[in-house]
């Protein structure tokens, strides 16, 4: 009997058994092992192979006795797609006609592989090998007819490699693929007409995976939009990335986009393939019935609106209704939003794990605790300003989502030690916990957690304004979460060197620490903390009245230091602010060799002793500045040269503060610095006195009460009161969520 089988593909002599009878294939598996060796050594001299090129053609009958088997290469993609539709676009790739085998007992047919630009019925297709090789050379292997039913792929076999060299014909015992041959890359010829029928491009074989991960470096929509344009297989590999977060920062995107996933005979499924949605950039201009159309988006996992405040309940519903694979939503800001909205989010995506209600007033306990019971994987949470929240939320949280890694609860007043004290007790893996201006917690919340208890996972944590937290409190926090990363004690005003001292504790793990408003702080603890901790990135000291120049020459021996806080330090003098600038105590550069500061932000408003000079020094020998705080410096607010570098003060600022205001950001940094380094020293430093003029305060031409009297006057005049500091005239708000992706990292 002779078959012929062209193709693609290495056909085993797995394939050839499965097209015999089933009658022939009852056969014992030692039966099987010793007739597989028996076709290992059936290979026929070179003189008797019979070559047969594409396209096949008739083979003159052999012996009945036995039957051969000829392989015929071509090129073809390596990924095949079995979806109905890519069969029906693409039969010549995946079907074969069969070929008329005939033996002296009767007639078999069998499928082969021809290539043929023609479609056949799909009850033909051939799956190929789980691990296909691309036959390279025409082969020809005679076989016994009786030993046929035995062949068999051994799948613990070691395989070859398909393009080595030194891998022709191999007769190794037991070589499951031996019987067939593996050619090299050598001989992989073809005819120049052959290569135009059957060949197709290097980087149309590409596995999807690779296509996919070759486009996700791509940052352009247009570059994604030019691939979708090459061909079929790149427009269905690049078509996901491209849809994957649509752009709609202008309203023409944003009408684009809804017209695409409202389209019912577009070529893709547009409102399937969106999975991030942010409508953020055009806030203003969105309403209920902007997002009308993406109720067609089913899968979206992330849905960003914040700031849409035209947006109320029935259009935020209309996009979760029915979104079973939302993950993370954001309406900060949207004051229209109640309780129906996040009961729709309760009912409807079960798998949240991030929810930001920030500034949602109206938002109550009712809803929340359902969002809680409901989607129990929740793990980032964000209830800034929700007054409306008590203990109710907090605890429904703490024992129906055991998954919680962030917790911000600004501003909620009714929230106390209770719900805090169990949250914390359950939420294993919290890493973040935000009570600022939770004015009702005290020390209890944090002594009376279980003995014995730690918190490995807390890296933030946040008591600003918590008035009622002492050092105890402290202390405890420290024993119990030996890993804190940052730590914000802003406002507890009756915190001590005690506090300090337990925070030194935290070594080389403290990145951030602020204790702005804590006023009893003294030199000798900031000094012992600098000497535990050398790590630390960020410190604020704001109003630490008690503060000298010698708590920041230590602090400025800080390797890793970026930004600096000594807002209202009033004994500070150029002594400190060379010493950030990285001079000597004398103002005279050090003699060994000292790397430029790393310094990137330093607020130093209504530091009253402060001089040009040093301001100077610090510009120069601190490239990577980019924020300085000066509002309130004599030396600086009284100069119009100046103060035409220093940026827009806040919208919401008064007149007189706005004449206060001396803050130079960004490009007005270096603008300031070119301004002083290009004109004459005499010129600029006109009308000031020496750096260190230590007869001042002996003379008493500035004692301790006139300077107390000069930042209360000129505070007095901005408006800030004796609780403000730096902050109400900065960008301080997102410094919190900077540093906390820092720790978790």
């Amino acid at each position: 009997m002779q078959i012929a089988v062209a193709g693609s593909i290495a056909i085993d002599a797995l394939e050839v058994k499965r097209c015999l009878p089933s009658s022939r294939r009852r056969l014992t598996q030692a039966k099987r092992r010793s007739l597989k060796r028996s076709v290992t050594s059936s290979l026929l001299p070179a003189q008797e192979r019979m070559i047969v090129p594409p396209p096949l053609r008739p083979v003159p009958a052999l012996d009945t006795g036995s039957f051969t088997l000829i392989l015929i290469p071509s090129f073809r993609a390596s990924r095949i797609d079995s979806t109905s539709t890519s069969l029906q676009k693409h039969p010549a790739q995946y079907f074969c006609p069969t070929v008329e085998c005939k033996s002296a007992s009767g007639e078999h047919h069998l499928p082969a592989v021809v290539p043929q630009p023609r479609a056949f019925s799909p009850k033909h297709h051939i799956p190929p090998p789980s691990k296909p090789k691309i036959m390279t050379q025409l082969q020809e292997v005679s076989l016994p007819v009786s030993e046929t039913a035995s062949v068999s792929s051994s799948s613990s076999s070691p395989e070859r490699a398909v393009y080595d060299d030194t891998d022709f014909f191999t007769t190794q015992r037991n070589d499951s693929q031996s019987s067939l041959g593996v050619a090299s890359l050598r001989d992989m010829t073809m005819s120049s007409s052959d290569e135009l029928v059957y060949r197709i491009s290097p980087i149309s074989r590409l596995p999807s995976e690779l296509l996919i991960c070759c486009f996700s470096k791509l940052s352009s929509s247009i570059d994604l939009r030019t691939c979708m344009l090459v061909s079929k297989t790149w427009s269905s590999n690049a078509v996901d990335l491209l849809w994957h977060r649509p752009l709609c920062n202008t309203w023409r995107n944003l009408e684009n986009v809804a017209r695409s996933v409202q389209e019912p005979t577009s070529y893709y499924p547009y409102c399937s393939l969106v999975k991030r949605l942010n409508l953020s950039n055009l806030n203003d201009e969105i309403n209920d019935g902007t997002v009308q159309p993406f109720m067609h988006c089913k899968r979206i996992e992330r849905l960003t609106l914040t700031g849409c405040k035209e947006l109320t309940d029935r259009g935020v519903v209309t996009v979760v209704d029915g979104s079973a694979s939302l993950l993370a939503l954001d309406i900060t800001g949207l004051d229209a939003v109640t309780d129906h909205t996040l009961k729709a989010v309760a009912q409807n995506c079960p798998r949240l794990q991030g929810l930001n209600i920030t500034d949602c007033s109206k938002v109550t306990d009712e809803s929340l605790t359902a969002v809680a019971q409901s989607c129990r994987h929740l793990k980032r949470l964000k209830l800034n300003n929700c007054t409306l929240v008590t203990d109710e939320t907090v605890t429904a949280v703490a024992r129906h989502c055991p998954a919680m890694l962030e917790i911000d609860l600004h501003n909620c007043r009714q929230v106390t030690d209770q719900s805090i004290k169990l949250l914390i007790s359950r939420g294993r893996q919290l890493r973040e916990l935000r009570v600022a201006h939770c004015s009702q917690i005290t020390d209890d919340a944090f002594l009376e957690l279980p003995k014995h208890l730690t918190f490995d996972s807390l890296r933030i944590l946040d008591l600003t304004a918590c008035h009622q937290v002492h050092d105890d409190a402290v202390e405890k926090i420290i024993e119990t979460s030996p890993r804190l990363r940052n730590l914000v004690l802003a406002k507890c005003k009756d915190i001590t060197d005690r506090s300090v001292n337990a925070i030194t504790r935290l070594g080389k793990n403290l990145h951030y620490i602020h204790l702005g408003h804590c006023a009893q702080i003294t030199d000798a603890a900031v000094i012992h903390l600098v000497k535990m901790c050398n790590r630390i990135r960020y410190i604020d000291l704001a109003c630490c009245h008690r503060l000298t120049d010698a708590s920041v020459q230590k602090l400025a021996t800080l390797p890793k230091l970026r930004r600096i806080g000594l807002v209202k330090c009033q004994a500070i003098t150029d002594r400190s602010i060379m010493a950030l600038a990285k001079f000597g105590v004398s103002g005279e550069l050090p003699s060994k060799p000292v790397g430029p500061s790393l310094l990137e932000r330093v607020h130093l408003s209504y530091c009253v002793h402060l001089t040009l000079h040093g301001i100077h020094a610090l510009l120069n020998r601190c490239p990577k500045l980019t924020h300085l705080s000066l509002t309130g410096v004599q030396a600086f607010f009284v100069r119009e040269d100046l103060t035409a570098f220093i940026r827009d003060a806040p919208p919401e600022f008064t007149e007189h503060q706005r004449t206060m205001f001396c803050v130079f950001s960004g490009p007005g940094v270096n603008r300031l610095r070119d301004y002083l380094n290009s004109d004459d020293p005499a010129t600029i430093y006109a009308g000031e006195g020496t750096m260190y003029d230590d007869r001042e305060a002996e003379d008493g031409d500035v004692d301790e009460r006139d300077a107390d009297q000069q930042v209360t006057g000129m505070m007095n005049a901005t408006g800030l009161g004796v609780d403000d500091d730096d902050m109400n005239d900065e960008d301080e708000a997102g410094e919190g969520s900077q540093y906390g992706a820092e720790a978790d990292a």
